[in-house]
């Protein structure tokens, strides 16, 4: 069981996936932390300061804070067109794959297989 488990853990998508997670991870802080300390300063400047977390709905002792998820909200969208932004600007830096060259134009000889088949399917039909 040990075995398996080590060769689980040494394959390559599930090592990729770990990089992956660890990447997102960090990518993650240093979005929040350019829409935190930049954006949204800089929004505030032109729009005044959005804070909805005092927005509170009571119905008997339960406090429904809809001002928290409209600012979550609003939060994702500016994270989102940032990440956006940053993956254009990104794939205009890097370089674009080789295409593949296109396939050849088929031989006589594919020609007159295909016309044969197409003869022996017709007298099939009859």
């Amino acid at each position: 069981m040990l075995r398996e488990f080590k060769e689980f853990i040494a394959r390559g998508n599930v090592m990729d996936l770990a990089v992956g997670v660890i990447v997102g991870a960090a990518f993650t802080a240093i979005v929040n932390s350019l829409v935190t300390n930049l954006i949204n300063p800089l929004l505030g400047i032109f729009v005044g300061s959005i804070d909805f977390s005092n927005l509170v709905l009571t119905v008997g002792k339960a406090h429904f804070r809809y001002g928290a998820f409209i600012n979550s909200v609003i939060n994702f969208l500016i994270i989102a067109f940032v990440v956006f932004l940053l993956v254009k600007f990104l794939n205009r830096l890097l370089p674009k794959p080789a295409e593949e060259p296109a396939e050849d134009a088929p031989s006589n000889e594919e020609k007159y297989l295909k016309e044969i088949v197409t003869l022996l399917k017709q007298d099939q039909s009859k």
